[in-house]
C-alpha cells in the first residue's frame, strides 16, 4: 500500500511516499481503508519537532480520516467490513496515522459515519470537533453533553470562527440552542463564521470588539472557546458574564498570560485549558455520541457555502497539504487517499 512516513522531524521535506505492506487488525482493532484523510496542524507541529521528539523510529501522520472497515480484528462486535467510519486520534500513541491506504487502529478510535453524511465531512471531524465538543461541555453552569436546546439561554463566544475548531464549535453551539457570537479578522473570514451559523460576527481589527460584544449581550457571555488565549485574554474578561467559562484550546499568539486575582474571584472566573489528547476516555465518548446526533441532524456540514472550504491534495502531495497548514491555509485541508 502507499504510505506516507517520516523518520526525523523538521520540514514537510521529510515526508516520504513508500510501499508498506497492509498489517491485520488484532484483538480490538479494526483495519480501515482510507479514503480522506484530514490534516490538523498537530500533525505538522508532530512533523516538525515542536511538540515532540520522534515517538517511533518511522511515523505515518494525520489522526483524522474517513472510509470503511476493511478488516475486524477478534473481539470486536460494533462493526463489520463495509461500515462507513470516521477517525480521531488514530495516531496518538501510534505510528500509523490515515495518512496510508489502509490503517490499523483501536475500534474504540473508529466512529460509524451516518449514511447520508459524505466521507469529506468525516474526515474533518475527529480534532476539530471533539475539541470543539469540550469547549462546550465544560462551564460549571453548562451542560455536560450537547443536544438540541443544551445551550439554550447562553451566549457562545467563539473566537476564531473561520477555523476548524471555530467551524465546529459554532455548528455545535448552534444546533444546542446557543447565541453565538465568533470574532473574525477580516470580512472573508466573516462571512465564512456566518455560514457556519454564527448569529452575530464582530470584527476585531476594526470595531470597538468588546463594546460591540457588550451590546449583543449586555449581561455577557456565558462561555469562550478561545484560541489564543494571550492576545485575548483582556478581551475576554472584559466580555465574560459572572460565573462565565473561558475555554481554551491553543496558544495562538503566545505561551503565556498574566492573570489579576481579585477581579477574577469577582467574577468567578473559571478558565479551562483541554487538550484532545489527554481529556478521557468518558469525554471522547461523549463527544462521539453527541457528534454522532449532530450528524443525523444535518447540524455539521462542510464546504465553502457552510463556513469551511475544502482544500484538497493527492497523498504524493502530504507535504504541500502540511505547508498549507503551516502557513495558515483558510478552510480544511484534506488528503485524497484512494477512490471511494
Amino acid at each position: 500500500m502507499k504510505s506516507i512516513v517520516y523518520r526525523k522531524t523538521g520540514d514537510p521535506s521529510v515526508l516520504e511516499l513508500v510501499d508498506r505492506e497492509v498489517r491485520d487488525p488484532g484483538p480490538g482493532e479494526v483495519r480501515v481503508r482510507v479514503v480522506v484523510s484530514g490534516v490538523n496542524p498537530t500533525d505538522w507541529k508532530n512533523r516538525s519537532g515542536a511538540t515532540a521528539e520522534m515517538p517511533f523510529p518511522e511515523v505515518t501522520p494525520h489522526h483524522d480520516g474517513a472510509g470503511s472497515i476493511d478488516a475486524v480484528g477478534p473481539g470486536v462486535e460494533e462493526f463489520r467490513t463495509g461500515d462507513r467510519v470516521w477517525t480521531f486520534m488514530a495516531a496518538h500513541g501510534r505510528p500509523d496515522g490515515t495518512a496510508q491506504e489502509y490503517t490499523v487502529l483501536p475500534a474504540t478510535n473508529v466512529v460509524k459515519l451516518p449514511d447520508d453524511v459524505t466521507l469529506d465531512a468525516g474526515a474533518t471531524l475527529g480534532v476539530p470537533a471533539i475539541t470543539a465538543h469540550r469547549a462546550l461541555t465544560v462551564a460549571e453552569d453548562g451542560p455536560r453533553r450537547l443536544r438540541p436546546g443544551a445551550l439554550h439561554r447562553m451566549t457562545v463566544l467563539v473566537a476564531g470562527g473561520a477555523g476548524a475548531v471555530g467551524h465546529a464549535a459554532i455548528q455545535l453551539a448552534r444546533w444546542a440552542g446557543a447565541t453565538v457570537i465568533s470574532t473574525v479578522s477580516g470580512p472573508e473570514k466573516a462571512a465564512l463564521a456566518t455560514a457556519a451559523g454564527a448569529h452575530h460576527v464582530v470584527n476585531y481589527r476594526e470595531d470597538d470588539t468588546a463594546a460591540e460584544i457588550r451590546k449583543l449581550a449586555p449581561d455577557g457571555v456565558q462561555l469562550i472557546a478561545e484560541v489564543a488565549p494571550q492576545p485575548n485574554l483582556a478581551l475576554d474578561l472584559a466580555v465574560l458574564a459572572n460565573r462565565g467559562t473561558i475555554a481554551i484550546y491553543a496558544n495562538n499568539g503566545g505561551s503565556t498570560m498574566t492573570l489579576d486575582v481579585r477581579p477574577n474571584m469577582v467574577l468567578n472566573t473559571r478558565i479551562q485549558f483541554l487538550l484532545l489528547y489527554t481529556v478521557g476516555e468518558h469525554a471522547l465518548t461523549a463527544a462521539a455520541e453527541d457528534i454522532t446526533a449532530a450528524l443525523k441532524d444535518g447540524a455539521l456540514p462542510v464546504g465553502a457555502e457552510h463556513g469551511l472550504p475544502l482544500i484538497r491534495f493527492p497523498l504524493s502531495a502530504t507535504a504541500d497539504a502540511h505547508a498549507a497548514v503551516e502557513n495558515d491555509a483558510v478552510g480544511k485541508v484534506l488528503i485524497d487517499v484512494t477512490e471511494a
